[in-house]
């Protein structure tokens, strides 16, 4: 029977089956299933366990010598194989064939494994393991399903933060769910349960890149291209998320856009305060809303949504030479018009 690694406690919950083999290339959910099984078996009195790394040398004897000696401290066992190939070769195929045809009672064989093609797949192992036991691939994850991962996994921590906040998590961390496991570990850390704003995220997963993104805010709100320019390669080279860079920009020209529709100096205050806008920033933007038209901020807006369809891939471009038109133009430098 094969199990995505999300259907893995539901089904665990049914009954134990006597062989699982979790095989793929990310770590985290990789280890994270195998614990789920230890941890059921260990519920069920599985208190025994041997484990095995099935390297080219390993004899696969040892598999059915441990599977026929009972622990004078429990009568239930776990073998715990690793094949960290992938596939157990052709004297492991048939110790693996061997044993899911003489299934030893009160035994559990857990084998975890690397990624494996699909021509393993096909194999009499494979095909052995899949009648009698359960297996679970797991892969990296990209696009929804990450980003409903990240949501998943703040949840159980009790972190709630928008659609916006988990996007920039996700675009910081580039897939690697250990990465994201850690960053939401240290949101937890620093905030507790609770509802988390775009900033305190954006605070914690930007890094030492956090200093040089509102650099580059600054730096397009004093007109001051050639700061622009180079803070901005700067931070592609050391390989900021575009989507961090984006979201700077367009927060600052929204701010911008609310500022000068405010009517009078009371509700421009009342701007600034509920934007979080203090100190020397107040008086950026306000130059800022006197040199940039109405037109202008909506247009780099426009350049904003095409760095966003080109950050997902929805659109073809580099999403930085858009970031960079969109930073000029925050700049009043003329390169506005190209938003096709």
């Amino acid at each position: 029977m094969q199990v995505k690694p999300q259907q893995l406690a539901g089904v665990l919950q049914k009954a134990l089956a006597p062989v699982y083999f979790i095989s793929g290339d990310e770590p985290l959910q990789l280890g994270e299933t195998a614990d789920l099984i230890r941890k059921s078996a260990k519920a069920q009195d599985f208190d025994a366990r041997e484990i095995f790394f099935a390297d080219k040398n390993f004899d696969w004897k040892q598999i059915n010598v441990s599977a026929g000696t009972l622990s004078i401290f429990a009568d239930k066992k776990i073998i715990d194989l690793r094949l960290p190939t992938g596939t157990p070769g052709a004297e492991g195929a048939k110790a693996l064939t061997a044993y899911c045809k003489r299934l030893p009672e009160d035994t559990l064989l857990l084998i975890t494994a690397g990624k494996m093609g699909r021509e393993a797949q096909k194999s009499s192992w494979f095909q052995a393991i899949d009648k009698v036991g359960c297996i679970i691939q797991v892969w990296p994850l990209a696009g929804q399903e990450l980003l409903r991962w990240i949501q998943d996994r703040m949840q159980q921590r009790g972190l709630l933060a928008e659609p916006p906040a988990v996007k920039i998590l996700a675009d910081r961390v580039e897939g690697n769910l250990l990465a994201a496991a850690q960053e939401i570990e240290k949101l937890y850390v620093l905030y507790g349960a609770g509802k988390l704003s775009v900033l305190q995220i954006f605070d914690v997963v930007a890094d030492n890149s956090r200093y040089d993104v509102f650099k580059l805010v600054e730096s397009a709100l004093s007109a001051q291209a050639d700061k622009v320019l180079k803070i901005l390669y700067s931070l592609k080279a050391e390989g900021v998320a575009p989507a961090i860079v984006l979201w700077a920009l367009a927060r600052e020209a929204r701010i911008l856009i609310s500022y000068k529709a405010a009517q009078g100096q009371s509700e421009k205050e009342l701007t600034l305060k509920k934007n979080g806008v203090w100190g020397e920033r107040k008086q950026l933007i306000d130059s800022s809303s006197k040199r940039l038209t109405h037109s202008e901020l909506n247009q780099v807006l426009v350049l904003g949504a095409k760095a966003d369809r080109q950050i997902k891939g929805q659109q073809q471009g580099d999403p930085w030479e858009t970031l960079l038109e969109f930073s000029l133009g925050l700049a009043s430098v003329s390169v506005l018009g190209k938003t096709g």
